[in-house]
């Protein structure tokens, strides 16, 4: 595909997942950790006008410049930005400014790609469609979020289905025989920095989960009074458990005796065999305690995913989100795009159903904090 079919292809969707919402969905911001989908709209446009345009493009102008104050992220090195929890509080740009900010910087784009881009503009050209792709998933995840947590629990689409989950009908385990195996990405094509640095690691004999823990299974510890009994769960898990009091997954209610949860068509009986989701690394743990295994290391996971059935939920690791052999920030702001996140997150491997087509690979590290569960996560056990 050439570059300019790429950007359009990827830049596109990012606006048909917009699609459904109402023009007050666009500005909503319930908690921090979830970020208005004007934003990500605007941001993911001010990745493409800062990196590429403004310093490349001949004559180009910026659309705005109070923009870079408003879509910044959390780049130090392009100057001052809106603090995270203040993204909803922005009324103005409008819905529509965006759009027409997307349309300017896009039309730009398409102009910048007739001519044939250096390797190194190459390189950041395919890190920004990575990136936008990323904040798809975000998109997803946040709406998902801002609806779902919505006293009417709207729905996002209601013709919007579930990915079905193929599961392994074979052995419920996948045995793996101790050794060295080598772990990160190799070959061509893109990677982010975090999976650099191919390296080798000794694992133990080790068995994994050919599937993910169901609504099912997972119901089953919360009847077993699995978030009434701290033998399972972390010191700081127990924490988070009685300080926010929590009982069940993102999503999950007891209404009358009868278990739902919030999907994309609304507030859902509560699908029996789905793989569970919405879960912090801590409930993941705790669940595997209560079932006397554990959870997979990234690198057990990555040996055996080429065997296993992967990609409907970012899979929780007992791993901490640490640099790889070699590993070393690129110069200026892009650096800043995985290395300065390497303290106290927790790895995942896999995908999601909202993962963008194409953007998931053995070798992705995925990594959060080990309380956040607005994302697709799950459970795969290893013992």
């Amino acid at each position: 595909m050439l570059p300019k079919e790429q950007y359009e292809t990827v830049r596109r969707r990012s606006e048909k997942i917009c699609a459904p919402l109402k023009t007050e969905d666009y500005v909503v911001q319930p908690v921090v950790d979830v970020s208005p989908p004007k934003w990500h709209l605007g941001h993911t446009t001010w990745f493409f006008e800062t990196f590429i345009l403004l310093p490349n493009a001949k004559d180009y102008t910026v659309f705005d410049p109070q923009y870079n104050y408003v879509f910044n992220s959390y780049y130090e090195s392009v100057g001052a930005r809106v603090i995270r929890t203040n993204r909803g509080n922005l009324s103005r740009p409008a819905v529509e400014d965006i759009m027409r900010y997307r349309k300017y910087v896009d039309d730009a784009m398409m102009e910048f790609l007739e001519d044939e881009l250096s390797p190194e503009l190459q390189e950041l050209f395919i890190l920004g469609l990575n990136h936008e792709e990323q904040h798809q998933e975000l998109l997803y995840t946040d709406i998902k979020y801002i609806l779902g947590h919505n006293p009417l629990f709207p729905a996002y689409d209601i013709h919007h289905k579930d990915v079905p989950v193929v599961n392994n009908p074979g052995d419920p385990w996948l045995n793996i025989r101790a050794g060295m195996y080598d772990i990160g990405f190799a070959g061509d094509g893109f990677c982010f920095d975090n999976e650099l640095g191919r390296h080798s690691v000794y694992l133990a004999d080790y068995k994994i989960s050919t599937t993910l823990v169901t609504n099912t299974e997972y119901l089953d510890f919360i009847q077993a009074g699995g978030y009434q009994d701290f033998r399972y769960w972390h010191a700081e898990g127990w924490d988070w458990v009685k300080n926010n009091q929590v009982s069940t997954p993102m999503y999950w209610y007891n209404i009358d005796g009868k278990w739902m949860h919030y999907t994309w068509q609304g507030l859902q009986p509560l699908m029996p065999d789905a793989p569970v989701t919405h879960v912090s690394y801590y409930e993941a743990a705790a669940y595997a305690a209560w079932k006397g295994q554990r959870l997979p290391t990234e690198f057990e996971w990555e040996v055996a995913a080429p065997q296993l059935s992967w990609g409907y939920r970012w899979e929780w690791c007992e791993s901490a989100y640490l640099p790889y052999p070699g590993f070393a920030k690129a110069p200026g702001a892009i650096g800043e795009y995985n290395g300065k996140f390497m303290i106290s997150q927790m790895v995942l491997r896999g995908g999601s159903e909202v993962t963008s087509p194409n953007h998931s690979r053995i070798t992705y590290r995925n990594f959060f904090h080990p309380s956040l569960r607005w994302q697709f996560t799950g459970i795969r056990l290893a013992g």
